[in-house]
């Protein structure tokens, strides 16, 4: 039982890899299919394991790499994950549909202070927020879903 799946995820890896175009070092022969020889690395990255479910909040903004963060990032991942800290320390979260970053209220955009969503300054007439207190200083946003007009 335990070949067959192993025998499906180096079928994977190998198909995997002859679409991806790198060159293929030594390989094993099983019965008429050549199969690379894989690393771990790859092995984990086509199938990734299931993560436990981290229950706290993402901090926005966190500084990963010298640049802030103002949402879920997919850097060096298939998926989309946030810090937990404000400066990634290395504890990090897959994100959910419920880790949007979040508007920041009040905020000040041109000459006026904001408590709300707003269409001021956006062309397609759609309500918007400032993710900092200073969206002009910053440039942050984020569109707003209809009910928060």
């Amino acid at each position: 039982m335990e070949m067959k799946v192993l025998s499906k995820l180096w079928i994977s890896a190998s198909q995997t890899l002859a679409n991806t175009g790198l060159p293929r070092r030594s390989c094993y022969n099983t019965g008429g299919w050549s199969i690379p020889r894989v690393s771990a690395e790859l092995i984990a990255h086509l199938h990734p394991p299931v993560p436990e479910f981290v229950d706290r909040d993402c901090v926005f903004p966190f500084v990963y790499g010298d640049v802030t963060h103002y949402n879920c990032i997919s850097i060096h991942s298939d998926y989309d994950w946030c810090s937990l800290d404000t400066e990634f320390q290395g504890r990090w979260r897959y994100c959910t549909g419920q880790d949007p970053p979040k508007c920041s209220f009040p905020f000040f955009f041109k000459q006026k202070i904001f408590h709300h969503c707003t269409k001021e300054g956006y062309i397609f007439n759609r309500s918007w927020c400032s993710l900092t207190k200073n969206y002009n200083r910053d440039r942050k946003w984020k569109q707003c879903s209809p009910q928060n007009f």
